[in-house]
């Protein structure tokens, strides 16, 4: 992207209560960090906006609850002077924030996601951001699932469940790319 390009990149529950595989289960994109932190260095390097989000949890037991060490961003997504941080209740980053009104008063129009899980509030966060009218790219490669299970005991691998969500956003709500070609621009 160049300058006049540029779009907010939005880092989506990088919080290191995800790193509980007793809790949540299989996870898939082993590279998933590694990607964030290429992404997020590129887009600190060139001066463009980051932003922020983490899941606020209101059940105590969570490992997403504001009293849980769980809580905080993992290393490479902690937060830099004047890096704005939205918590959120829910699973869209844009539900009971000020982000689309943040978005829209700095003029911004595109926003690149990545973060935690692909399937949940990745997914959702981009489909309303898509529906609000933004140009959404996911970050393909610098995000990540769990396993899924159906009530009737089927479950689902991490890949599949990570795959078909990006493939129900590619194309109708939001561009699915990797790192290096978002980089590329």
């Amino acid at each position: 992207m160049t300058q006049n390009e540029s779009a907010a990149l939005i880092l989506i529950d990088w919080q290191k209560g995800f790193s509980d595989l007793a809790y949540w289960g299989n996870r898939n994109n082993r590279a998933a960090e590694e990607n964030g932190a290429t992404l997020l260095a590129h887009w600190r390097a060139m001066g463009w906006p980051v932003i922020h989000v983490r899941h606020d949890s209101t059940t105590p037991q969570s490992r997403l609850h504001p009293d849980h060490p769980g809580h905080a961003f993992i290393d490479f997504a902690n937060p830099r002077d004047g890096e704005p941080i939205y918590g959120k209740l829910v699973n869209s980053a844009f539900i009971g924030t000020t982000l689309e009104t943040d978005l829209r008063a700095r003029g911004i129009q595109k926003i690149v996601l990545c973060g935690i899980s692909t399937d949940h509030c990745v997914n959702t966060t981009t489909r309303m951001g898509g529906n609000l009218g933004f140009d959404v790219t996911v970050a393909a490669d610098a995000c990540y699932a769990f396993d899924r299970k159906l009530p009737d005991g089927r479950v689902f691998g991490a890949d599949v469940v990570h795959d078909v969500a990006l493939a129900s956003l590619n194309g109708e709500f939001a561009a699915v790319k990797t790192v290096a070609q978002i980089i590329a621009g």
